[in-house]
């Protein structure tokens, strides 16, 4: 089972104990499994009654498969993990962007698949709040690649004003 770092707070980042149980496209869930990760064709297949067993659903979504397809279905759904399936392919950052500002999705958003620190403030920026990262690196390493740099240059799902409006006196 990969590692997963979750954002803790503004600037903290901490190891977590997931519990979601990822089922592949044949596997059924056991009795006690209340939390359960599926591909987004399973989720579209299976998920309603799941959803009325009581249990709590993640839905992994491929960097190909739009994020439209989950709106009808995000208040009911805790966690949606996006996958990077290479480190430079951007399509996840727009799923979660999208998943924040148009959708206004407060769940968890997971980073999976290619996860690289290098990309932890892009990620923290467009929405994402917890991380399965490909590499060993840890939380702590994790913050300060995340908070790095003071100034952002572009607007994000995080708020932040650009430098230009805090040179300006805007931000």
């Amino acid at each position: 089972m990969p590692m997963l770092i979750e954002r803790e707070g503004v600037t903290a980042f901490t190891e977590a104990v997931d519990t979601f149980v990822r089922l592949a496209e044949d596997e059924a869930p056991e009795a006690d499994h209340t939390d359960l990760l599926v591909s987004f064709a399973r989720f579209q297949a299976e998920g309603e009654g799941w959803l009325a067993e009581g249990r709590r659903m993640g839905v992994w979504l491929s960097a190909v498969e739009p994020v439209e397809g989950l709106a009808y279905d995000l208040p009911r759904i805790s966690l949606v993990a996006l996958e990077f399936a290479k480190f430079r392919d951007g399509r996840a950052f727009s799923a979660a962007t999208l998943l924040r500002q148009r959708y206004g999705y407060a769940g968890q958003i997971r980073a999976v698949g290619e996860v690289l620190r290098d990309l932890a403030k892009d990620m923290v920026r467009c929405g994402f709040d917890s991380f399965e990262p490909a590499d060993d690196s840890t939380p702590e390493q994790w913050a300060a690649s995340a908070f790095r740099f003071r100034h952002v240059y572009q607007s994000a799902a995080d708020r932040r004003a650009p430098a230009f409006r805090e040179r300006m006196g805007e931000g």
